[in-house]
């Protein structure tokens, strides 16, 4: 049985992230004979991504001690006040899990059937870049890593407890402010960007960007946004298996759900670099 049309468009008017929230717009239904949907599946699947992320930190420090280790560190800058050092090659290593990273995140939005390998993929690079972060460019501070993970945790605990008890609803208005501030952001990144790429202007944008105030409240902003996108993404699983949709449409739902942990663990893991930076001054 397909939903109607007015159905469709009242699930899809706000997408969560570019992974999970394809799923709102899903017409097919399980079959008679055929497994739906569940949430232990998809929560065991969302725990497979997450473990995968730590295996991608683990394999950093493995290579930090062996393929790394005797590499000269002809590479040094200043990054949020940390003084960073680092070889030519651990700092092509990090920019390819990034570019990788960037890569199958794209693949895994359009082409949701790849999610298992694509998500596996960006999973694993994005746990190298959160431990070349780590272990690399806040050396001496590892524990602002532990410190972000426990952060992480107890939001996303409060978010599902919030979402669970009905205080925060996915309604239309819920989505509209999603929308009014995600669309923002967007909005004052390209306008920094631009402004950035126009010699005329570059000094007075990179003047406020460089700024520790204005940086520690985008940064805030973007961690408030991510948090409440858990509960668009609480709600799209809620749809996925109480629709029975058909149990392969689970990888993209616990991608979908990781990802957005992941997203708020990095944002908030940057809050601290920020200000543990600042204070080093």
């Amino acid at each position: 049985m397909k939903e109607t049309n007015s159905t469709a468009k009242k699930q899809s008017f706000f997408r969560s992230n570019p992974v999970i929230n394809r799923l709102n717009k899903v017409e097919e239904r399980a079959a008679y004979d055929e497994k739906s949907a569940g949430y232990g599946r998809i929560t065991a699947k969302t725990a497979f991504f997450l473990l995968v992320t730590v295996a991608g930190m683990m394999a950093y420090l493995v290579m930090k001690a062996t393929v790394f280790a005797n590499q000269p560190e002809a590479i040094h800058f200043n990054y949020k006040g940390f003084e960073v050092s680092t070889s030519v090659m651990q700092l092509g290593f990090f920019v390819g899990a990034g570019i990788l990273a960037i890569i199958t995140q794209i693949v895994a939005a359009f082409a949701r059937r790849t999610i298992p390998v694509t998500g596996t993929i960006y999973s694993f690079c994005q746990g190298f870049l959160i431990s070349f972060t780590v272990f690399t460019v806040i050396k001496g501070f590892e524990y602002l890593g532990l410190l972000a993970l426990v952060i992480t945790i107890a939001i996303v605990l409060v978010m599902g407890i919030l979402y669970s008890a009905n205080v925060i609803k996915v309604t239309k208005k819920f989505r509209l402010i999603m929308l009014t501030l995600f669309g923002t952001m967007i909005a004052v990144s390209i306008f920094s960007f631009i402004g950035y790429l126009i010699p005329f202007t570059r000094p007075f944008v990179a003047s406020i960007l460089g700024n520790f105030w204005v940086s520690l409240v985008l940064t805030v902003i973007s961690i408030i946004i991510a948090s409440l996108f858990l509960i668009t993404d609480f709600a799209t699983i809620d749809y996925v298996v109480t629709n029975k949709l058909p149990a392969k449409y689970e990888w993209a739902a616990a991608f979908g759900l990781a990802f957005t942990v992941l997203w708020i663990y990095v944002k908030i893991l940057d809050l601290l670099i920020q200000i543990v930076g600042h204070s080093k001054k």
